[in-house]
């Protein structure tokens, strides 16, 4: 497979026979360079010849991104992404070989969402790059707050009064803004502040863990839409192991760009996959993780649907922390 060229097809396909053709090509040459992954299909005795559908391909536990080097071939990562982490915990490493390819897929799928980024003024509730370096969410938003090019857009993390004054005069002048932030956060400015919010996307992309009391999202929502005065809360559904997002317009339900499709395996068999509808655990073809694994196993359970979206309804190891807000403690 010429990994230039699977660049560019990834973020052009146009139906399910694409991405499944990708997805099958992305497998075999995986299978391929990849050590580590060949070595788990090996040990499932699911060698190449045995996958001759999307259905029929093995997905890596998520685990081993935190003890192995899961990476096609040895190269120079340009970056590595870690996951937030308890102090001796261990943490997820994605090594990135080609920053370019994550940029291209965060950007295609913010703008195939919610239209140009230049359009908006983006306040993130995040810890900034210096503070939180190897997060590929801050890199995400630093660098979306960096195309926005609005004078206003940037992180407020430790200044709440001052974003409650920057939303106001957005407001007044009708400005298209993104609020995004870790949930905690979110809540702290919802329970400082009661606004109204006209012109703004409120855009969560975390549990609570670690922080405050563990709440689930619809009470999470409810208060937050309160707070703000919005009809409606946005989520980001991303991780340190994967180089593309799915987003949720409210309600909990998200959408995958069409490189990143979500299935879900059952909980007792987690090498069969789970009917529509019915819950499982997460898994994800993520096929801007060209060098690394485009299959993952996650440690999420969740339902999807038979129009491709889905929701998160829980973890399966509640003494494995993950989450986004880890990454301000």
């Amino acid at each position: 497979m010429n990994s230039n060229n699977t660049h560019t097809d990834i973020f052009s396909i146009g139906n399910e026979e694409e991405f499944n053709a990708l997805a099958l090509q992305t497998f075999s040459s995986q299978y391929h360079h990849n050590k580590v992954y060949r070595e788990f299909c090996q040990h499932l005795g699911r060698d190449e010849a045995k996958v001759t559908r999307v259905e029929d391909i093995p997905f890596l536990p998520i685990s081993f991104f935190k003890s192995h080097q899961v990476t096609c071939g040895a190269f120079d990562p340009e970056i590595i992404f870690t996951s937030s982490g308890t102090t001796g915990s261990e943490v997820s490493k994605h090594h990135v070989r080609d920053l370019a390819v994550y940029e291209q897929s965060y950007l295609s799928a913010f703008e195939a969402f919610y239209g140009p980024i230049s359009d908006y003024c983006i306040l993130a509730l995040l810890p900034s790059y210096l503070e939180r370096e190897g997060s590929s969410l801050i890199y995400m938003a630093d660098d979306l707050i960096r195309r926005s090019t609005h004078p206003d857009s940037g992180f407020y993390l430790d200044d709440l009064g001052k974003l409650r004054k920057t939303l106001l005069k957005l407001e007044d002048t009708n400005t298209k803004t993104l609020l995004i932030g870790v949930s905690f956060a979110l809540l702290d400015m919802a329970e400082a502040y009661r606004l109204q919010l006209n012109n703004t996307i409120v855009m969560e992309t975390g549990g609570m863990k670690g922080r405050k009391k563990e709440i689930i999202r619809e009470e999470l929502h409810q208060l937050l839409k309160a707070g703000f005065g919005v009809p409606q809360i946005h989520s980001e559904y991303g991780m340190t192991e994967l180089l593309s997002q799915a987003y949720s317009f409210g309600n909990g339900l998200f959408k995958s760009p069409k490189w990143m499709k979500v299935y879900t395996r059952e909980t007792e068999d987690p090498l069969s996959l789970q009917a529509t509808g019915k819950t499982g655990g997460i898994n994800i073809i993520d096929l801007a993780n060209v060098h690394s694994c485009a299959f993952i196993a996650t440690q999420d359970l969740g339902k999807v649907y038979k129009d491709g979206s889905f929701e998160i309804l829980g973890r399966f190891d509640h003494s494995d922390v993950r989450g986004c807000n880890l990454m301000v403690l």
